[in-house]
């Protein structure tokens, strides 16, 4: 049972969701299910199932097996619904209006020449993968309140030079 109110899906973003989101939402909908309770079952990151929900990732044949039985989703259902390639990113408006994903854009927006600066220096001219990539979000308290930990690691892919 989740002690705060769990994340539901945003109706007005259905029309740009696959066919799967609105499924597993109601389903974790009813059981009550965090994102973290539900990965902790699935042995997977809380961001990557999210991800799944979404259709920002691509569901294993185990991820299949073990949301059908923390969701109560027929199997056969599911495997029908996850099938197939995600199709990353539509789901955004450029720029972000909703508030907590414009301040991440926003972070981009105002550090993203000071990231590529330091990083640059650290290995050269290359970029950090989102494919070989894991990201986490923790939580930290201090006596200034409460902190947002997000850490993103990605391999360094060095730019071929031809």
């Amino acid at each position: 049972m989740a002690s705060k109110p769990i994340t539901t899906l945003d109706a007005s973003l259905i029309p740009r969701l696959p066919s799967s989101s609105p499924t597993l939402f109601e389903a974790k909908k009813q059981k009550n299910l965090t994102f973290e309770a539900i990965a902790k079952k699935l042995g997977r990151d809380e961001v990557a199932v999210a991800a799944l929900f979404y259709g920002q990732a691509q569901a294993s044949t185990e991820d299949i097996t073990n949301l059908s039985e923390i969701l109560g989703i027929p199997s056969d259902e599911l495997e029908y619904l996850l099938s197939g390639c995600p199709d990353r990113g539509r789901t955004l408006d450029m720029p972000p209006r909703e508030p907590l994903i414009y301040r991440l854009f926003e972070i981009v927006q105002n550090y993203g020449y000071a990231y590529k600066a330091v990083l640059n220096e650290k290995f050269g001219d290359g970029i950090m993968s989102a494919i070989s990539f894991s990201t986490k979000v923790e939580k930290e308290t201090d006596e200034k309140g409460d902190w947002a930990v997000i850490t993103l690691r990605g391999k360094w892919l060095p730019y071929s030079r031809f």
